[in-house]
């Protein structure tokens, strides 16, 4: 490898890496260039680096950043950008990661929901770049001329449904529009009261809401390229009330159903 080479690995070696926690031969490399300018210029890169990995991560989690204060949440991104480093140039797309990083944070332990609200959260951050697709009101007559165990629903491109053991949208909505009031999320934190989250585009508008059990069976047959007849039974066994007609006439007002297809 050549000087130059060398030195341009060491450079990313040591952008990458905490000071002081690199490889002795890529510090042994950036030693030899060790000159004040270099000195200079890789602790600039690294702090703004810091500050870069912190603003993308509030962008993508305001929520997140909220529940664990800023105060820890800047330290904890520089963490994360060290071992999570981002894989492309669009800043957008990083973060997927974040999630179970928490998880798996013992430090965190006392807020055993914040790894749910970060799924929910980098979801509603993807969806806004989801491919667009129209409605196709048309194909609803599908419906009519085939068994529901030959058809399915499409729905929002992006369109993801977590469930989870904790008040997840509910900590979203209070954090991000103020609905519910903090201290009924409370209280359904409190209560351990779990919730079905659905994220979708309608139109432009990134959206969110919690689901039924017998919404989210329906909606993850769905999902999962299932029949429509599939997604009513898994709905009805969830709740025997469900009144699909309802249901469907409200999910495409919404955006959440675009049309129906052949299997």
């Amino acid at each position: 490898m050549s000087p130059l080479a060398r030195q341009q690995q060491a450079l990313l070696q040591a952008l990458w890496t905490r000071p002081g926690a690199g490889p002795p031969d890529a510090l042994a490399d950036l030693a030899a260039l060790a000159v004040a300018p270099w000195q200079h210029g890789l602790a600039a890169y690294r702090s703004n680096a810091s500050a870069l990995a912190e603003r993308a991560l509030q962008a993508a989690f305001p929520v997140v950043a909220e529940l664990i204060g800023f105060e820890s949440f800047a330290p904890m991104a520089r963490q994360f950008w060290h071992r999570h480093p981002p894989e492309r140039g669009d800043l957008a797309w990083w973060g997927a990661a974040l999630p179970d990083f928490l998880a798996h944070d013992p430090q965190l332990a006392d807020v055993p929901y914040l790894a749910d609200v970060a799924r929910v959260e980098w979801a509603l951050h993807r969806i806004a770049s989801a491919a667009d697709a129209p409605v196709q009101p048309a194909s609803f007559a599908l419906l009519g001329q085939h068994d529901p165990d030959a058809v399915t629903l499409q729905l929002s491109p992006g369109t993801m449904l977590h469930r989870s053991d904790w008040p997840v949208v509910s900590l979203v909505t209070a954090h991000l529009y103020h609905e519910p009031p903090l201290d009924t999320v409370a209280a359904r934190v409190q209560a351990r009261r779990g919730e079905a989250a659905l994220v979708w585009r309608q139109g432009l508008r990134p959206r969110l809401a919690a689901c039924s059990a017998a919404e989210a069976a329906l909606l993850q047959a769905l999902l999962t390229g299932q029949s429509l007849l599939a997604g009513l039974d898994a709905a009805l066994a969830a709740e025997a009330q469900f009144d699909f007609s309802t249901w469907l006439n409200a999910a495409v007002a919404q955006g959440q159903v675009l049309g129906a297809a052949c299997l």
